[in-house]
């Protein structure tokens, strides 16, 4: 199952080009249900949520076929926002360029029940950022979608992250990132969705993320959550006590649910099991909108 083919947005923001890719629900005519906004991990960008060559695997095009409008945005200091590094700096920066992207890309097209952030990786830091930022509200907030993030690195990763610097991918990240290898399509493994240059204030973000960062804002997050993990996740720990101890920092999300995927590694919108993946998103989405047509559908009950 899968819609249209994404069509390529840049808009500007501030002064700064913000772009991604965009598809639209289907049929056109019809309100999505909502509106997802994928923001993709590092060293990567929006065609992580199109895998090329396989559009069964494409979140964007599932999305859209299953009535949904997704914007997947290349992330502050990825696509035409690169060679502006210094009005990206700041996190509070990086939020307002995301909400003015979205904003700006869907204009004055429905929105549906509201907006739904998924991310992926180093993607997670902005989407929940945004998701406690009091532009959440006027967004129409519905739930959040975090994936291949944490509070504790691997051994492998604590050790890999001692080469990084601010300029250079670490030593051994594309054996935590890429391995088992036969869970992805053959193209993937080639690099065809990476970018060739992480934004350069991400070195110090993913070293205090897991540790201070995550903590800290996970615990004013209001929204439903729903946290996944790949089987063979490399980089962050999910055994059963890391998996309690990031339940216990989301004490004010109404409901959190986790989601583990079977026969997947790090990369779980480019595995051969992205569809199986994309599917379980979207469910919990479709449970977020169905949530909040219930609100208010009660509040006007009571209001007549």
């Amino acid at each position: 199952m899968t819609g249209k083919t994404p069509r390529p947005r840049v808009v500007l923001v501030d002064g700064v080009p913000m772009s991604g890719l965009v598809a639209e629900a289907s049929p056109s005519n019809q309100e999505p249900r909502a509106v997802i906004v994928a923001l993709h991990g590092g060293a990567s960008t929006a065609a992580y949520f199109d895998c090329p060559g396989h559009p069964r695997l494409s979140m964007l095009r599932t999305g859209a076929a299953l009535g949904f409008t997704v914007v997947a945005l290349d992330r502050p200091g990825y696509g035409a926002s690169a060679p502006y590094p210094d009005a990206m700096q700041r996190p509070e920066q990086r939020v307002a360029l995301a909400y003015g992207a979205v904003d700006k890309i869907l204009g004055a097209s429905p929105r549906g029940a509201g907006v739904f952030l998924l991310a992926h990786s180093a993607g997670c830091e902005l989407a929940v950022r945004m998701t406690v930022d009091e532009r959440a509200d006027d967004a129409g907030l519905l739930g959040l979608e975090l994936a291949g993030t944490g509070l504790q690195y691997t051994d492998d990763a604590n050790e890999m992250l001692r080469t990084a610097t601010d300029t250079e991918r670490p030593t051994g990240l594309r054996e935590l990132l890429w391995q088992p290898a036969h869970l992805y399509p053959a193209e993937v493994l080639s690099g065809i969705t990476n970018s060739s240059t992480p934004a350069l204030y991400e070195a110090a973000m993913v070293k205090d993320w897991g540790r201070m960062d995550f903590p800290a804002l996970a615990a004013q997050v209001r929204v439903p959550v729903q946290f996944s993990f790949a089987e063979h996740e490399r980089v962050w720990r999910s055994d059963p006590a890391a998996l309690s101890d990031i339940a216990a920092i989301c004490t004010a999300s109404p409901r959190f649910v986790i989601n583990e995927q079977v026969d997947a590694g790090h990369n779980l919108s480019l595995s051969v099991n992205a569809a199986a993946y994309h599917l379980k998103v979207l469910a919990f989405v479709e449970e977020c909108v169905t949530a909040r047509e219930r609100t208010i559908a009660g509040a006007e009950l009571e209001a007549g």
